[in-house]
């Protein structure tokens, strides 16, 4: 294997090992509440932590790869993020996990930013350079499936502990391999600027904007308390937006939402993000604590759908996209995933997961299969060449947003009518099932409102090659 092939395999295992640690917890959720003794609506927290961090620094991140060298953000990124994992494991209470979280989320933003600019470096040839992000992509689609996979096996085995420590010969080997292999490269240097107060003020922004909606289930949406901390989340964005108007070196040159098909993609991805990302942790919850399956099976037990992903987008995407339109297939696919979580809106507290979970599983997965390439087609396709790099950024950003308010809404949706029924009196399985029912018709909700932009924001065409995992 040559050295250009080996940087290729240490820049897609760090990638893989970032998106891996997005869902591996997912799965040892119920064992780590029951340790740490978390509540249902803050133990999202554990989740929108690392979120939150990681899609508020993508942006600054690659911008400082641009600044400072890309090898040097990636290796700082790299070895944030297996610290934070030895700290993970570690911790000895909310806070302190809740913390490291973060920190991970950091350092996977630093390293994971970078990686796609590497990988177009080492390949400026175009046809190796598509065969090489076409491996990139495949370990980012593969990520999520390993994650729930790995995460019931060490949950299931050892403990909950283990889903942050795995992370530790593969961050260890792979930033030696990193120092040796990946090429130097120097940036003009931060004299030429970076928007460190934009950074702050988006991060922060959403950092409060999903403890708001997270503390909403405990004050009630009417409280005085929840529509202060709105009102600031608020103020901390809209400064944003105005520091990107008058930042020389913005973090998110606002020209580019002029571009119907940026902003209309953008729209979006937040949108079916948002049920998305929230299913994946609402549907744990309802397998082990209701239907009683352990962690092992419950990891397997989400194989299904991303093995009916995989299959459509890199079968019959491309295809669909060249014969129907972006568009058809973007609200098609975005139709099924819709109709997949009505199916799970009607899940009872003595289902059966042959009947109840795996027939929404596969529906999803060819949805959202042939939905997210074109998707991505579409994200980019209006993009000038020298807008590209923040035009990736910011679909990305977006994506990881919506995950991280998806999360929150749909555990304080799913906890608050949890809550109100065992006040009433009712068992424990029937009200962890109607919290989740509720829960998933407002993820059917989201994903017919990403249906209702994709067909209104944009514009009917054909996109070719645009098979992104």
């Amino acid at each position: 294997m040559s050295q250009r092939a080996l940087a290729l395999a240490v820049l897609c295992a760090v990638s893989l090992m970032v998106v891996l640690d997005g869902s591996i917890v997912a799965v040892a959720l119920p064992a780590i509440q029951n340790d740490l003794g978390f509540t249902p609506s803050t133990l999202a927290w554990v989740v929108n932590a690392y979120l939150i961090a990681f899609a508020g620094l993508l942006l600054l991140s690659g911008r400082l790869g641009d600044l400072i060298g890309r090898k040097r953000v990636f290796l700082a990124g790299l070895g944030l993020f297996t610290l934070a994992s030895l700290l993970c494991g570690i911790a000895q209470d909310q806070a302190q996990l809740i913390g490291f979280r973060f920190l991970q989320g950091a350092g996977g933003a630093l390293a994971s930013a970078v990686v796609l600019g590497m990988i177009t470096t080492l390949y400026p040839e175009p046809r190796a350079r598509a065969k090489a992000i076409g491996v990139y992509s495949f370990t980012q689609a593969a990520g999520s499936s390993i994650g729930l996979i790995a995460g019931g096996t060490l949950t299931q085995l050892l403990d909950w502990h283990w889903t942050f420590f795995v992370n530790l010969p593969i961050g260890a080997i792979a930033l030696a391999l990193a120092v040796r292999l990946l090429a130097d490269d120097r940036g003009p240097g931060l004299r030429d600027g970076t928007d460190v107060t934009g950074a702050g003020l988006v991060t922060g922004g959403l950092m409060l904007l999903i403890y708001t909606i997270v503390k909403a289930e405990e004050y009630t949406w009417a409280d005085v308390r929840t529509l202060g901390l709105l009102a600031v989340s608020l103020l901390l964005l809209a400064g944003f937006v105005l520091r990107q108007a008058k930042a020389r070196r913005p973090l998110l040159p606002l020209r580019i939402f002029r571009l119907r098909a940026v902003s209309g993609a953008n729209t979006v991805m937040v949108l079916m993000v948002a049920g998305l990302f929230g299913f994946q942790f609402i549907t744990a919850l309802y397998l082990q604590r209701v239907l009683r399956l352990d962690a092992l099976s419950t990891g397997f037990a989400f194989l299904p759908a991303p093995l009916s992903i995989a299959v459509m987008s890199l079968v019959f995407a491309e295809r669909l996209n060249h014969r129907f339109g972006a568009r058809t297939v973007l609200a098609g696919g975005l139709s099924l995933v819709a109709l997949a979580l009505g199916f799970l809106a009607t899940v009872q507290a003595d289902g059966d997961y042959a009947t109840d979970v795996l027939p929404a599983l596969v529906l999803m997965g060819i949805g959202f299969g042939a939905a997210m390439p074109a998707l991505m087609g579409q994200a980019m396709s209006d993009v000038s060449p020298a807008d590209a790099g923040v035009a990736s950024g910011l679909i990305n950003t977006t994506q990881q947003i919506g995950a991280a308010i998806g999360t929150a809404v749909l555990a304080t949706t799913a906890a608050s009518r949890t809550g109100s029924l065992l006040a009433e009196g009712a068992a424990m399985p029937e009200a962890l099932a109607s919290g989740y029912r509720a829960a998933y018709a407002l993820s059917a909700g989201l994903l017919a409102l990403a249906v209702f932009a994709a067909t209104l924001l944009l514009r009917a065409r054909k996109v070719q090659g645009a098979i992104v995992a």
